[in-house]
């Protein structure tokens, strides 16, 4: 019979073994290290493609809770994404000193004011990054789920000129709770400031007049954590600014999820809402795309939010379209001409890609 010390011994090292590996061991992902005076005490990890551009897009991943900034990023396919097409990544991440739930802090108003607490120090790892890997200043954009979706709002309200587009998945208006309490019942869509104070409160963020950044928004209908109203919340908070109507300029469906689409006066599209029908919360993948894995708040729901936003932001070629379960042979053609192919007229238009350098 074993010692008891031995058991224990091997119990210890076998929950090891079962334990996630932290980022800092993920080698698709590689630690910032210093990056000012990281007044919100948070960790940060970047992802360089191998084939670098001049110029490049970033890309700023914001975790949700329990996650890590790996884990996301297993889940969601950023990384392998962002390998193939060519553009940076920034994975802030969340201590269990800040938050025991590694959530990040969007209801602490010291953590959402402009150049203070955890939006300052995200703002703090892309100046690192914009000046040392020479990222397009142009191209910066923020995507996160949930209390990540929530913390991409207060960045895109704090920092308007530095984002040209933020991707809200399963999130909450900026500013919309102010403690624990307050954040809980946001979450389940009781009270809250009215949309009128919501567009203030926006607006005081920063100051910030024209341009605004784009905003695109994921939502499950079935999302009991951040029910929908949260969803239509933020296209309320955001709508003014942007100068666009009430209604939206069109509402397509894909399968069975919806999205609805706001213009400006340009008619640029400004604002986006994806209801992804019968997903519960977390974030939309398509597996069959090959980015991304299904897990915890990682749905497989044949519709991948990743490869979606990408491409609204110009960082995947727009051949590469929305899978759609029903598309029927007869409807290829159609589908190349609006960009919306899956079969071979897409393989030959990747193969000469590749062929030529420019797609792995």
């Amino acid at each position: 019979m074993r010692s008891m010390s031995d058991t224990i011994a091997r119990l210890a090292a076998l929950r090891g073994t079962l334990r996630p590996r932290p980022a800092q061991e993920n080698p698709n992902l590689i630690a910032l290290g210093a990056f000012g005076a990281n007044p919100g005490a948070l960790e940060g990890y970047r992802y360089l493609p191998s084939k670098r551009a001049r110029n490049m897009a970033l890309v700023v991943v914001l975790h949700g809770c329990t996650q890590t900034a790996s884990g996301y990023d297993i889940g969601s396919g950023w990384s392998r994404l962002a390998e193939d097409y060519g553009f940076a990544l920034l994975f802030p991440e969340q201590r269990r000193a800040n938050n025991p739930n590694l959530c990040f802090n969007w209801f602490n108003p010291e953590d959402i004011r402009r150049d203070h607490g955890e939006v300052f120090s995200i703002r703090q790892m892309i100046a690192k990054l914009v000046a040392e890997h020479g990222i397009d200043s142009r191209r910066i954009f923020v995507t996160g789920l949930s209390a990540g979706g929530a913390m991409t709002a207060a960045m895109l309200a704090t920092y308007p000129e530095v984002f040209a587009g933020g991707a809200i998945i399963a999130g909450l208006p900026y500013a919309s709770a102010a403690t624990i309490p307050e954040a809980f019942d946001r979450m389940r869509g009781h009270g809250g400031p009215t949309a009128k104070e919501l567009e203030q409160r926006l607006r005081n963020a920063s100051g910030h007049k024209d341009p605004w950044p784009t905003v695109s928004l994921w939502q499950g209908s079935a999302d009991r954590t951040v029910v929908p109203s949260n969803a239509n919340a933020i296209v309320e908070q955001w709508r003014n600014v942007h100068g666009v109507d009430t209604s939206p300029a069109h509402v397509e469906n894909i399968g069975r999820h919806q999205r609805k689409v706001w213009t400006d006066a340009h008619g640029v599209e400004v604002i986006e809402l994806h209801t992804i029908a019968g997903m519960d919360h977390g974030t939309p993948l398509d597996a069959g795309t090959g980015y991304g894995a299904s897990g915890p708040f990682m749905l497989d729901v044949g519709i991948s939010s990743t490869v979606e936003i990408a491409r609204s932001w110009g960082l995947v070629p727009s051949f590469e379209k929305r899978r759609n379960a029903a598309a029927q042979p007869e409807d290829v053609a159609a589908s190349f001409a609006t960009g919306r192919d899956r079969g071979g007229i897409q393989k030959v238009i990747e193969d000469a890609l590749r062929s030529a350098g420019l797609l792995r």
